[in-house]
């Protein structure tokens, strides 16, 4: 990539009297992503403008469809004094007005991970600023790639510095964010299960005032059918999805708009005082306690809204703010404001909507993914963007106290079906916590277990090892180091490939890794040529590749890594004059003692990894300044065509078959937990080779058992 002006002056900095110092892979590599930028961040009005009209299509059906049983919902035992819709619709307007409009609108929407929105964003974005991952397998050439997106300031505010460090040295800080973020997008999915079901249901159910004649079973029987047909054609992707249901939506929104004012006119153009605050303290005075239980229904006005944020990635900031501002925000408005007055004249009609008891099961996931978002979003105010505190506590005071009483409202209502979200969700954050807690025990146990290099060259030698053709590629957790795997499998089968790469899939907290940056290789320091580690790098949008493309690709990569490491090599020998030992045939390269270059794996620390100070070098350029000989290159190309020719023999991925158990002097919970609950999990989710789709005539499993 093209690198910010900053990068370039401490990469020159970095340059010691014209010599090239020590070469890493992702640097050469970062360099071929050319003017990446962030998702929408190049998009012309032209483009927004059809993002907007897409995004009706997608994200605003549940909160469009709201007005079709709000007041059903809020008045569950009719009304009894018409006054009372004041104060309804004035609760009404001012939450849409404050929370979708003013929060998510016009703040939330901002706090996206380069585009991306939702719970998890938040959390990835969180993760690049203060390393609250559980897992150490942080690297500093992550923050190389071009999608990373770190802003820092030259002169750091000493609040964020300490946030920083307050949330990466307390363990306790690190679990609650995690158990926020998955709790946050636990409850999205239990949303995603009621509210199509809802709205579909609500929308359907309309129907009997035209036909009486229907009974509730063929409601249900018309609901379903028109679910299954609206899941089927959400294969046909957001872009297809977008533009067919659209035209619909739009549609819809301008006759609830037209019909909110044609009510509006026709029998009660007063009910727009209730745009006067004081009425939702006459509403509450009056009615105590029924007031506090009715936002249960009231809150089902801005159901729906968390899916603005969420699905963000598919659209852009501009083009939600567009499409909400002069579209669904002056439709929906109208809708309720003509309901109200309606309702002043017939306030009989109330419960003919919908049924007065099936929205509020989802009130209890809106509410939460919201308090969820507010409570992560003062992170990203304090820790990323360094708003003022006095502008971060009015914001937690009004937006944090409007959803706990929200959120208080629709809990009293726990037995009538509120139970249901939490109960789903309860479930998957179990799920998710049971395995990540033993994939971070088990990650430390290998880093705990780390075979070190001593170590592997006397097993190598003790075991008389021998090379077989093929390209062998050796999965592991650790991004540096190595697993206790590789040795176990020296001792039980004394072989390794001519070509073997020691392979970390590592997921960065990022929504995409430019395929150009995706691989970092280094060289390993063992009595064996030709082996590599390789640390793969996914964004969480990113899809795995199958095992031919992944394979084709990262030998593609491999042999650049070789080429430019040995021009580099070449070039340092003539340079400084120093013994230096090519890449190519052999692992151990020699260095002088006290020099900037470190050339081996192992003693590449995370503070020493970011020393990649020297763009990547052609072999054209090398040749054209005289520096490279032709006995040089004809080796590369030799070394290059070996590769590939291995690689034509056959590749063998090994897996380690890791049996997780719990150390007996573990509680019996930990026991629980680990020996049965993970062990369940593992044995029905896919396993690593079926993820990658890799044949199984060349999988090769080694057996271990860790006891953590």
């Amino acid at each position: 990539m093209a690198l910010e002006a900053g990068k370039q002056k401490a990469t020159e900095a970095k340059r010691v009297g014209g010599n090239l110092q020590r070469h890493d892979s992702l640097y050469g590599d970062a360099e071929k992503v050319s003017g990446a930028r962030y998702h929408g961040s190049q998009d012309n009005w032209v483009r927004t403008l059809h993002l907007a009209f897409q995004c009706i299509g997608v994200i605003y059906g549940d909160i469009g469809t709201s007005p079709l049983y709000v007041y059903a919902s809020s008045f569950t035992s009719g009304i009894s004094n018409v006054d009372d819709l004041y104060g309804v619709l004035s609760l009404i307007l001012y939450s849409i007005i404050l929370l979708p409009m003013i929060k998510y609108v016009f703040v939330v929407l901002y706090a996206n991970d380069n585009g991306d929105g939702g719970t998890f964003a938040l959390y990835s974005l969180i993760s690049r600023y203060a390393k609250v991952s559980l897992i150490p397998n942080h690297q500093a050439e992550d923050s190389v790639v071009s999608s990373y997106g770190i802003d820092t300031l030259s002169t750091p505010m000493r609040r964020d510095q300490w946030m920083k460090k307050s949330l990466e040295s307390s363990k306790l800080a690190k679990v609650a964010i995690f158990l926020l973020t998955i709790l946050g997008t636990s409850m999205v999915i239990s949303d995603g299960v009621l509210t199509p079901a809802i709205s579909v249901l609500s929308a359907v159910s309309g129907l009997q005032e035209k036909a009486p004649q229907l009974k509730q079973d063929q409601i249900v029987g018309i609901s379903v059918a028109i679910l299954v047909v609206l899941f089927s054609v959400q294969r046909f992707g957001t872009d297809k999805v977008g533009y067919s249901f659209a035209p619909i939506i739009l549609l819809w929104f301008l006759f609830i708009g037209g019909i909110g004012i044609y009510n509006l006119i026709k029998y009660d153009i007063g009910v727009l005082r209730a745009f006067y605050p004081k009425y939702i303290v006459d509403y509450f005075q009056k009615n105590g306690k029924d007031a506090w239980i009715s936002l249960g229904g009231v809150l089902l006005c801005f159901t729906g809204t968390e899916a603005m944020f969420a699905d963000l990635g598919h659209f852009n900031v501009r083009s939600v703010q567009l499409s909400f501002s002069f579209l669904l925000f002056p439709a929906v408005s109208l809708a309720y404001i003509g309901q109200a007055a309606f309702l002043r004249k017939h306030p009989e009609h109330v419960l003919d909507t919908f049924y007065k008891s099936i929205p509020d099961i989802a009130g209890i996931c809106v509410t939460s993914v919201m308090l969820i978002t507010t409570i992560l979003l003062v992170i990203v105010m304090l820790l990323i963007w360094r708003v003022s505190i006095w502008l971060i506590i009015p914001f937690c005071l009004v937006f944090g106290s409007i959803e706990l009483v929200y959120l208080s409202s629709v809990l009293y209502k726990f037995k009538e079906g509120g139970y249901l979200p939490i109960v789903t969700a309860t479930i998957l954050v179990t799920i998710m916590s049971v395995w990540h807690y033993v994939h971070v025990k088990k990650y430390w146990y290998e880093l705990q277990h780390v075979v070190s290099n001593k170590d592997m060259r006397e097993l190598i030698q003790a075991h008389d090892v021998k090379r077989t053709s093929g390209v062998g590629f050796l999965y592991t957790e650790l991004v540096q180091g190595i697993s206790p795997i590789f040795p176990h499998l020296i001792e039980k089968i004394p072989f390794v490939h001519s070509v073997l790469v020691l392979v970390s899939i590592k997921h960065l907290p990022i929504h995409h890794v430019e395929v150009s940056e995706r691989f970092l290789f280094r060289n390993m320091d063992s009595e064996l040529s030709r082996v590599f580690r390789c640390v793969a790098r996914y964004g969480y949008n990113d899809k795995l590749e199958g095992a031919k493309e992944f394979a084709a690709s990262l030998i593609e990569h491999l042999q650049s890594y070789i080429e430019e490491e040995d021009l580099i090599t070449s070039i340092q020998n003539q340079e400084n004059g120093a013994p230096t030992t090519s890449i190519v045939g052999n692992n151990t390269r020699k260095h002088n003692v006290g020099s900037s270059k470190v050339c081996i794996e192992e003693t590449l620390g995370s503070s020493e990894s970011m020393e990649l100070t020297q763009p990547r070098i052609s072999i054209h350029s090398a040749q054209s300044s005289g520096r490279v000989t032709e006995d040089q290159l004809h080796t590369i190309a030799k070394e290059k065509q070996f590769i590939q020719s291995e690689l034509q023999k056959g590749v063998v991925y090994i897996l380690g078959e890791t049996e997780i158990r719990a150390e007996p002097s573990s509680s019996f919970v930990k026991k629980i937990v680990v020996n049965y609950m993970y062990s369940f999990l593992k044995k029905n989710f896919r396993q690593g080779e079926k993820a990658f789709a890799i044949p199984r005539q060349q999988v090769l499993k080694v057996g271990m058992v860790y006891e953590i």
